[in-house]
C-alpha cells in the first residue's frame, strides 16, 4: 500500500550561492496536520522561478522514500530530512519505474493526476549540497514525478494513496525520462508518449521536436532539449575566402563579396544567417572575430556581407582602410536560428539601421521565390546618406505581390523628400504600426540596435503580436538565461581579472572577448563566460538539460562530465567542458 509519509512546504527565499543570489522555492518543510490542496499549489507553498516550477502541470512535486535510501547509500550521507529534494510530498511506494503519465490517484479528500517527471536543476544539488544532483537523479531513472491537482481538498501525514484510474497508453516516469534525456529516441516510443493525453506541453513539445528531427535530419544531438540558438549546427573551422567586391551602400556601410578562390561551392546559407570573420589586424597578435549577417541571396557561389563603420569599431575601420579586392580572409561555415520560416502567414521585417542586413537576406530569399505571402517591411534610419540598401529593397519589393515598405527618418535632411526616399518622419512604434495596418498574426523578424529591440518588444506586445511570433537577432552576445539569480548588475563583457595571457585562448564571437584558459581557477568554459559577464545559458550546470549548447566556431573540446546525450558535431555544452586548444565559442 502507498502512503504519504510527509507533505511538505516552503515559500521562496533568497540565498548565497558563489558570490550570487538566488531566489529559491526549493527548502520545504514537513506541516504538522491537515494541508489544504489548492489547483496551483499547497497552502504555504511557492516556487521561486515559475518558468521551471509550479503551474497546473508542475503544482506538486512527488518524490519516494525508497529514492532517499537509494541516495543514502550512494552518497553516504546520514543527513536527509523530508523535503530535502524540494517535494511537496514524500511517499512511501510507487517507484518511478512503476508509475505512468495518466495515472490518477486519490490522496486525503483531492484528485491528482500524474504529469511528467522533474525537470532537475542546480537548486537542487544547492539543497543537497551535492553539485553533480541534477545529473545523478535524472541517469538513475528517479527523478520523481508531477502531479496536477484535478480536485482541490485536504492532505495529511499517514494517508493512503489510492490508484484510481489510469491512462490507456502506459509508460512510466522512468521510461518518460529516459525517452528525452538519453541518447536513444526510438520513434515508436515517441510517437508513444505524444499519444499520452496527460503528459504537459513542455515534454510534448520535446518529443514533437524529437520526431520532427527523425523525419528532417539524420544530425545527431537531441532536438527535444537544444535550445534555438543552438538548433543549426554547421562543422568548425574557417576557411580562406577571396574578396571579390567592396561597395560603399550609405555613408557607414560597406559591403563586401566573397568567394572561394578555386572556385568550390560554399555551405549553404538560410535567410536570416550570419558568418563569423577571423581577421588579423595586428598580424601574430590575437585575431578580431566578428559576426557578420549575410546580407545578399542565398548562394552557393558568393556571400556578401555588409559591415557598419563605428568611429571606434577596430573591425569595421580595418576592413575600410586596410583590405581591398582580392585579399583573402578567414570565414565559418553560414550559422545562427534567426531565419526566415516557412508556410503562409504574413511576414513583417522590422529594422533600424545596419539591422537590415538579415532581413534583407529574407527578402531576397521571399522575392526570389515571388512569395505570395504578405510581406511588410518597416525600417528605420537617421536620413538618406545613412540609409543603406534603399533601391535594392524597393527592386525586390516589386517581385511581391503583396509586398509594402514603410521607412521612417528620424533626422531627415532638407533634400530627403518624403514619399521618395522616406514615407515619414520619426521613429517606430505602435501607433506606426496602426498606420500600416501592420497584420497582428505575422511572423515578425527584429534586428536593430539593443535600445530599438527592446522598444520594438514592447511595442508589439501592446500592438497585440504573440511573443512566439516575435523573432530577434541579438549580436551582443545574446539573451542570458540564469534561472533564480536575482539582484545581477549587467556588465559588458570583457577579459576576467587576473588573465595570465598562458593557456588556450577562449574567444566569444559574438561578445567580442577573448581570454585564457586557466585550469587552476575555472572547472569548465561556463564559469571562464560567467567570469568575462558573457551573456550565457544554463539551468542545470551538469550536463543534462542542454540550456547552455552553444555553436563551436573552431577548435575542439574534452569532457570532463560525459552527457546523458551528446550534442551534435558543431556543437558543445559549455557546463562541462575544458579547451584542448585555442577555440572560438558562438556566445
Amino acid at each position: 500500500m502507498a502512503r504519504l509519509l510527509s507533505v511538505n512546504v516552503g515559500l521562496p527565499r533568497d540565498i548565497a550561492w558563489k558570490g550570487r543570489i538566488v531566489h529559491t522555492g526549493i527548502w520545504k518543510d514537513p506541516v504538522q496536520g491537515r494541508c489544504k490542496v489548492g489547483r496551483l499549489n499547497l497552502a504555504g507553498d511557492g516556487q521561486g522561478d515559475l518558468g521551471g516550477h509550479g503551474g497546473e502541470m508542475r503544482a506538486v512535486f512527488v518524490y519516494q522514500i525508497e529514492s532517499y535510501r537509494h541516495w543514502q547509500d550512494e552518497l553516504k550521507r546520514t543527513d536527509f530530512v523530508h523535503g530535502q529534494f524540494g517535494e511537496n510530498f514524500t511517499i512511501e511506494g510507487l517507484p518511478d519505474d512503476t508509475v505512468c503519465i495518466g495515472d490518477r490517484y486519490r490522496i486525503g479528500s483531492a484528485l491528482f493526476e500524474v504529469t511528467q517527471p522533474r525537470v532537475t536543476c542546480y537548486r537542487v544539488g544547492i539543497r543537497v549540497a551535492e553539485p553533480r544532483m541534477p545529473a545523478l537523479l535524472t541517469s538513475s531513472g528517479r527523478p520523481g514525478f508531477y502531479f496536477r491537482v484535478l480536485e482541490e481538498g485536504e492532505v495529511g501525514t499517514g494517508d493512503e494513496i489510492v490508484k484510481v484510474a489510469e491512462a490507456d497508453e502506459r509508460m512510466t516516469i522512468a521510461e518518460i525520462n529516459a525517452l528525452l534525456y538519453s541518447s536513444d529516441h526510438p520513434r515508436e516510443r515517441l510517437e508513444r508518449a505524444l499519444r499520452i493525453g496527460a503528459l504537459s506541453p513542455g515534454w510534448r513539445w520535446s518529443f514533437e521536436a524529437l520526431l520532427k528531427g527523425k523525419a528532417t535530419s539524420s544530425a545527431t544531438g537531441n532536438a527535444g532539449l537544444a535550445p534555438a540558438s543552438a538548433a543549426h549546427p554547421v562543422a568548425p573551422g574557417f576557411r580562406p575566402l577571396a574578396i571579390t567586391a567592396i561597395e560603399q551602400e550609405s555613408a557607414d556601410v560597406l559591403s563586401l563579396s566573397l568567394r572561394d578562390p578555386d572556385g568550390r561551392p560554399l555551405p549553404p546559407a538560410l535567410p536570416g544567417q550570419y558568418i563569423v570573420l577571423r581577421l588579423r589586424p595586428a598580424g601574430d597578435g590575437p585575431p578580431l572575430l566578428r559576426s557578420y549577417s549575410l546580407s545578399g541571396p542565398p548562394s552557393a557561389e558568393a556571400h556578401r556581407i555588409s559591415v557598419k563603420i563605428e568611429p571606434n569599431g577596430a573591425a569595421g575601420n580595418y576592413l575600410r582602410h586596410h583590405i581591398k579586392v582580392g585579399d583573402f580572409i578567414d570565414v565559418s561555415s553560414p550559422r545562427g536560428s534567426f531565419i526566415l520560416q516557412s508556410g503562409a502567414r504574413p511576414v513583417v521585417l522590422l529594422s533600424a539601421g545596419i539591422g537590415a542586413t538579415p532581413v534583407l537576406a529574407m527578402l531576397s530569399a521571399l522575392a526570389a521565390a515571388r512569395s505570395p505571402r504578405e510581406v511588410l517591411w518597416l525600417h528605420a534610419a537617421r536620413d538618406r546618406q545613412h540609409h543603406p540598401f534603399a533601391a535594392e529593397v524597393r527592386r525586390l519589393m516589386r517581385a511581391l505581390p503583396q509586398g509594402r515598405l514603410h521607412v521612417r527618418y528620424s533626422r531627415p535632411d532638407a533634400l530627403d523628400k518624403v514619399d521618395e526616399d522616406f514615407d515619414a518622419p520619426g521613429h517606430l512604434s505602435q501607433s506606426a504600426f496602426e498606420a500600416v495596418g501592420m497584420p497582428r498574426d505575422a511572423d515578425v523578424y527584429i534586428c536593430g540596435p539593443n535600445r530599438f529591440m527592446t522598444d520594438m518588444k514592447a511595442a508589439l506586445a501592446a500592438y497585440g503580436v504573440a511573443p512566439e511570433r516575435q523573432h530577434l537577432e541579438i549580436f551582443s552576445g545574446g539573451e542570458a538565461l540564469n534561472p533564480g539569480i536575482v539582484g545581477a548588475t549587467s556588465r559588458a563583457p570583457h577579459p576576467p581579472a587576473g588573465d595570465a595571457a598562458t593557456g588556450p585562448l577562449v574567444s566569444f564571437a559574438r561578445s567580442g572577448v577573448a581570454a585564457h584558459w586557466n585550469a587552476s581557477a575555472y572547472q569548465n568554459i561556463l564559469e571562464l563566460a560567467e567570469a568575462c559577464d558573457v551573456p550565457v545559458r544554463w539551468s542545470c550546470r551538469t550536463g543534462v538539460c542542454h540550456n547552455c549548447e552553444s555553436g563551436l566556431i573552431s577548435g575542439a573540446v574534452a569532457y570532463g562530465t560525459q552527457p546523458l546525450d551528446m550534442p551534435p558535431d558543431g556543437n558543445l555544452l559549455i557546463c562541462c567542458t575544458q579547451p584542448t586548444g585555442d577555440v572560438v565559442i558562438d556566445l
